[in-house]
This record gives structure tokens, sequence and C-alpha cells, in this order.
């Protein structure tokens, strides 16, 4: 650790300024009241467009990027390369997809997605399943950010589990008293941090190891002396389907996880929103030159630290790559930015779950008279459990790849797409054949990755995401994203029951939702709020508390 001092001096130290930040954002934009859903949860809806350009890129572009990516590219080659175009393609499905839910929601109060199920599909159960469902996809992305974490304090020496438990315990301190002004406030931050860090990498590092062919040069011979086929600088005829459908299965995931939501319902009018979908494409360049950290790790000659398994930690790589190369202290200033950076995402993701827990499970079953400081203090307690939750996660999967940990909560929240983003288009599907569609898609999916087994890291279950289509009966050696196979028994499903429930007449639940709802902008009503109608159960704009939802169709009430 000695070696490190100067490293550590400046870690901390920013570390340090964005947990006193953490704590001053509740006098950001302070409202008069934070003991709401809509305040500790979603910052008042009231970010304009360049707040939420920095709060949706930093909730985003996460250890993930700075980690995990270069990780599966130091280890795989042109696969790891697929989070250009998913990022590529989401931002035309957030455009398409979320608007409608901010405006649905504005006009509704609706907080979580399930909010939304609750009022479109008029189903306890299926809004249920989609909070659970939510909640437990999202631990593995946040334990991706605690494997961020502890890959920047290895290598500067700091072995154990307290560290990472300090850096949590501080986290979970400052989301706790602020809510989502924190991670708001301190994504300024983060993403200043991160343009800085990788704009000096890709003009520093290179030169430094004999330019960019030498990087591709070094990077295609290690690939060529690869035992699996799949790895090198271009895709193998397998590898190219993995490819596409991981891209294409990771970007309608994204739009879906609790997170992402949190993050566009904060934002104050859907004009913020499209000026964000804009603009966000520009951290897909960033994405790409940080990928590319992963070849210049192997020009460098990096060896990854060994983990508590005893074998290399390919997570390590990105961190070992700057200690090698930066002076001590812009290596300190790279460090904060992958830590910062993955302490900003964890924050909204775990404000994210708790919100589906107040709102969808302790509301609507345990307390439906709830107030909203009841609501605000049942989530601020588990946004911290799920933070608990995420290092059990770590735990029990331990992936060869922590890029997995995203992939595999991405199978669990594709299950959800019928029911919330189809949902956002019609109501053709009843709710009975969405709750079934939804449980064969989790069976379907939960059983395809049980069923993955990695050989060179001996794991036989949940050892990734791609599925052997040999599994199927199927003669090929060609391997599939398995959220993709798992969503699309869910449609199968949803289709066919939908067709034989209307066919036996069977009631379907009542949509508290009118045309109008999904075009509604910031201090706009729809027809419904002119008519003097609230088909959620509560006051246009959010006044009045609401009656209890009941099974019939009534709505989570606006507050």
């Amino acid at each position: 650790m000695s070696e490190h001092i100067t490293e550590i001096v400046v870690f901390v130290s920013l570390f340090l300024l964005v947990s006193v930040m953490g704590f001053a954002a509740s006098r950001w934009r302070r409202p008069k009241e934070l003991a709401s859903l809509d305040e500790w949860g979603l910052g008042g809806r009231s970010f304009g467009a360049w707040i939420t350009w920095f709060l949706i890129g930093g909730d985003l572009y996460t250890a993930y990027t700075f980690v995990a990516i270069p990780a599966l590219l130091f280890g795989a080659g042109a696969v790891g390369f697929f989070a250009l175009p998913y990022t590529v393609v989401v931002y035309p499905l957030v455009f398409l997809v979320l608007l409608r839910l901010w405006s649905v929601s504005h006009r509704h109060g609706l907080v979580t997605p399930a909010d939304f199920v609750r009022v479109r599909h008029g189903s306890r159960l299926l809004a249920l399943l989609v909070a659970v469902t939510g909640i437990v996809a999202t631990m593995p992305y946040i334990a991706l950010q605690l494997v961020g974490i502890e890959a920047v304090l290895r290598s500067m020496g700091i072995a154990g589990h307290w560290p990472i438990t300090v850096a949590f315990l501080v986290l979970a301190a400052y989301t706790y008293h602020s809510g989502l002004r924190a991670p708001a406030l301190i994504a300024f931050v983060k993403d200043i941090l991160t343009y800085l860090v990788i704009i000096v990498a890709v003009i520093y590092i290179p030169p430094k190891l004999g330019g960019w062919g030498s990087i591709f040069g070094a990077a295609e011979e290690k690939f060529g002396e690869s035992p699996n086929p799949a790895d090198g600088l271009l895709l193998s005829g397998g590898g190219q389907l993995q490819y596409m459908t991981i891209a294409l299965g990771s970007a309608l995931a994204l739009f879906l996880y609790p997170h992402m939501v949190t993050g566009i319902l904060a934002s104050q009018g859907r004009k913020a929103i499209k000026k964000n979908m804009a603009a966000l494409p520009v951290y897909s360049l960033l994405l790409g030159l940080i990928a590319l950290l992963g070849y210049m790790a192997i020009a460098a000659g990096v060896t990854p630290l060994t983990g508590e398994n005893g074998k290399p930690n390919a997570n390590t790589v990105v961190p070992q790559l700057f200690d090698a190369v930066f002076p001590d202290w812009f290596a300190g200033v790279a460090y904060a930015a992958i830590g910062i950076g993955a302490l900003v995402p964890a924050a909204i993701m775990s404000i994210a779950a708790g919100n589906l827990f107040t709102r969808n499970i302790y509301r609507e079953y345990f307390k439906p008279r709830a107030t909203d400081a009841d609501e605000a203090r049942v989530s601020k307690i588990v946004s911290l459990l799920v933070k608990v939750g995420a290092v059990v996660v770590i735990v029990f999967l331990d992936p060869q790849f922590s890029v997995d940990l995203q992939l595999i909560g991405g199978v669990l929240i594709l299950q959800t797409l019928p029911a919330v983003g189809l949902g956002l288009y019609t109501r053709w599907f009843h709710r009975h054949a969405l709750t079934a569609g939804l449980l064969a898609g989790l069976v379907a999916g939960l059983t395809m990755l049980y069923n993955i087994s990695n050989p060179a890291t001996g794991k036989k279950h949940f050892a990734g995401s791609a599925f052997p289509l040999e599994k199927l009966g199927l003669e090929t050696s060609y391997t599939v994203y398995a959220g993709l196979l798992a969503v699309a028994v869910n449609i199968v499903v949803a289709v066919a029951a939908t067709w034989i429930l209307r066919a036996a007449r069977v009631a379907d639940g009542i949509d508290g939702t009118l045309t109008a709802d999904y075009y509604v902008d910031r201090d706009e009503t729809s027809e419904a709020a002119e008519a003097g109608a609230a088909p959620s159960g509560g006051a246009p704009g959010g006044t009045e508390a609401a009656a209890p939802p009941t099974d019939e169709g009534t709505a989570v009430g606006a507050r």
C-alpha cells in the first residue's frame, strides 16, 4: 500500500468531496418538505435538460462502462463492442417509449413502472410481479458497481471487504439523507472526471505504447493464441449472432430498468427528455474510447490482479493500466472517476428499488393509507437493504466477466416488456395473459441462466448470459442472449392466453388512462383533467391522497 500513497490521498480527497456534496444536496433546490417520494425519490420532478443530462448520463454510464466493457475486450475481444450499437439503438427506443411514460406518470402521479402497470392493466398481481422483478433485476446491476469499486481499491493495494463497506455506508448515509438530489449533484463531478480521464488516456497512452498499430497488433497476437475460437479482433460466425442478440436485448432492457425510469420521471417535462435523447449519444462516443482501454492494457502487458478465488480478476485491468502509465497523482484522479462513477448509479438504483417496494408492495399490501412521510421513510430503509442484496449477488454469481452481472439482470427485467413497454402503446393484452407471460418468461430465463456453464472457470450454473442453442436440440455451436429467448416465450404465452381468455369472455381489468394522458406535458392537463375526471383514483396534478386501490381497475393514486 505504501507505494500507492499519492493515489490513495487523491482518491480519498475526491471521495470526501462528493460525500460532502451528497449530504449538502438536501439543501440544493430545497423543497418545503423532503418527506415524500416525489421529493426524496424523484427530486421534485423538477430537473431541467441540463441536470437531467448529467443525471441520466451518471445513471447509465457506470462501472459497467469503465470496468466491465474494457475487461471484456481484454479477455474476449470484439464481442465487447456490443455496448456501442446497444447504446445507439436505445435512445430512439427511449424517445418513443419513455416520453409516453413520463406524460402518463405526470398526469396520474406515478412513481414506478409498476405504478403504470397498476393503472393501465388494473391488476394488483401483475404490478406486484413487475415490482419484484424490477427489484431483483436491479441487484446484479448494483453488484456491478461494487465490483468496480473493489477493482480500484485492490489496485491501490487496499484488500479486504472493509473499504467497500465503508464506501457504501457513506453512500447509504447521504442517499438516505438527500434522496435523488445527491446523485444528481454528484453526477456533475462524476461526468467531468470521466471525460477528463478518457480524453487524457486516448491522447497520452497510445504514443507510450507505440501507437494504435502496436496496440491492435498486440491484441491480435494475444487472441490468436487463445484456445477459444470466439476470441478475436473480429467476430466469428457464431459470435456475430451472440453480438447482435446481446446488443438488441440490452437495448430493450435498459429503458425498462427502474433506475432509468426514475431518471426520466425526475425531469420537468417532455422537452427536457427530447433534448437529452438528442445529446446523450455523445456518451456512446465516450464509451467506444473507454472500451479501447482493454486493448491498451494488452499492449501495455498488464497482468490482472489475482482475485480471492486464486484466479486472475479481469476487472482490474483498467485500474492496473492507469497505475502503469499515469503519474501517481493522475492515477488517483482516474481511480476516483471509476469509484465515483460507481457510486452515482448505485445510489439511483437503490432509490428506484426502494420506490418500487414502497409503492407497489408496502402501500399496496401492508398500509394502503400510508402517508407521504411513511412512503419516504420505508423507501429510505429499503434503499439501504438492496445494497446488502447486491453483495449477496456477488457471492453467489461470481461470473467470469462483471458485464455478465448486468446481462443477467437484463434477462429478468426484459420480462416486463409486454406489460410496460408494449402496454404504453396497446391495451390489447389481457391482464391475466400478461401475468402468465411474465411468469413463463421468468421461468424460461432463469432456467436458461441456470444451465449456462463456463468450463474455463469451472462454474456450472449462472456463468453468463449467452445460451448455447445446442441445448435446445439444435445442431449448432451458436449462442444467443438468453433474455431474448425468454421474452419470446413471454410474448407467445401472453398472445395465446389473450386469445383464449377473450374467447372465454373472462373479465379484464379496467384501463385507468385516457389517450390524451400519454401526450400531457408540464403544466398541461389531459382531456380527463379538463373534464374533472381522475381515472387513477386521485386528483389531477396529484394534490389529493388516493383511495385504496382495488383489483377492479382503480389505480395507484396521485399524492
